[in-house]
């Protein structure tokens, strides 16, 4: 859980998910003319990459069954909107269920969803649980995310829920996203769910804090937002017994210093998704000892833009490769 100019792809980067590059396992312009909003059109390619029924496959239920009926351009290439999106997804999913593609063609809109919706959670393949999220994010279905998500949490739990379902499901989206499969509202829909459901099982967490434990301070560096495993870090330390206290997204590094005059020494976490950039990540760590050399805080970081960069020769400030080396680290 990546390039008009540089420095414009940077920004419409920044702006992205990113959600592959998240560790746990990752615009328009405004004016005041008004605008003419543009229908979301798809190739066959993206509906392959985005439902994984080949392109082959789709041109011959297209002829066989109309399934789909896209427009061409003048140069005769295939143009799919929302709608067929859609549509193939539902078809998909009812295929992979063990309906016949011939029965499907000739059930309604309205029969075809009301077979999802009795399989929200009827298949437990991971494949059966990536599709009916997207199909969820797509159409803007809160109540199909919760029919997919709660069940599952209340199975397994919440953490084995996030790496199995949730981000198996980011990754795909945050491919799709680069790829412009998928628009800003959709990716913001469904991001704000997922976070919607940490934060309420984080608040229902009562376990008793462990006594004689350091705090663990979890935070984003500056310009960093990219929250959702640092959220499900936070969930586990509060079923751990840990004092975790979470400050979220894009906080400056003169901040962490009055957290530690005010707490004494804690443990701070991090994880490093985009910023501060792996060319600036040096810099960043030695400014952090710097600040923090005459303290007993130390510093445990993980993340996409730590690959490569070696443990600073410090005793304040540990890298780990994932989530669960740092989990192990914060035990000792």
């Amino acid at each position: 859980m990546k390039e008009e100019s540089q420095a414009g792809n940077k920004k419409q980067r920044e702006g992205k998910l990113l959600v592959k590059n998240e560790p746990f396992g990752k615009g328009g312009v405004s004016s005041s003319k008004p605008t003419t909003m543009r229908p979301q059109e798809f190739t066959i390619k993206d509906l392959e990459n985005f439902s994984g029924i080949k392109a082959h496959t789709i041109r011959i239920w297209e002829q066989r069954y109309g399934i789909l009926s896209p427009d061409r351009t003048d140069t005769n290439i295939r143009k799919y909107n929302d709608k067929d999106l859609k549509s193939l997804l539902n078809i998909s999913l009812l295929n992979s269920l063990g309906y016949k593609i011939s029965n499907i063609a000739k059930l309604s809109d309205d029969q075809i969803r009301e077979i999802i919706n009795k399989h929200a959670h009827g298949n437990n393949t991971e494949e059966h649980f990536l599709h009916m999220l997207k199909i969820s994010m797509l159409n803007y279905d809160e109540e199909l995310f919760s029919n997919v998500i709660d069940p599952h949490v209340a199975e397994h739990g919440l953490e084995q829920t996030f790496r199995v379902v949730i981000m198996p499901f980011l990754m795909q989206i945050g491919l799709l996203w680069q790829s412009d499969s998928i628009c800003p509202a959709q990716e913001h829909f469904i991001s704000a769910l997922i976070r919607q459901k940490l934060l309420f099982h984080i608040e229902s967490v009562k376990v008793p804090l462990e006594q004689n434990k350091r705090p663990v301070v979890l935070f984003l560096p500056d310009l960093e937002i990219h929250e959702l495993s640092l959220l499900m870090l936070h969930y586990i330390l509060k079923l751990r017994g840990l004092r975790s206290i979470l400050l979220s997204q894009s906080v400056p590094a003169e901040d962490l210093k009055q957290v530690a005059q005010r707490l004494g020494d804690v443990d701070f976490v991090s994880i490093f998704t985009t910023h501060p950039s792996t060319v600036m990540v040096p810099d960043y760590l030695k400014r952090l000892t710097r600040m923090f050399m005459d303290t007993d805080c130390h510093f445990h970081f993980t993340g996409y833009n730590l690959k490569g960069i070696k443990s600073p020769d410090t005793l304040y400030i540990t890298l780990y490769p994932g989530i669960d080396d740092l989990l192990e680290g914060l035990k000792n």
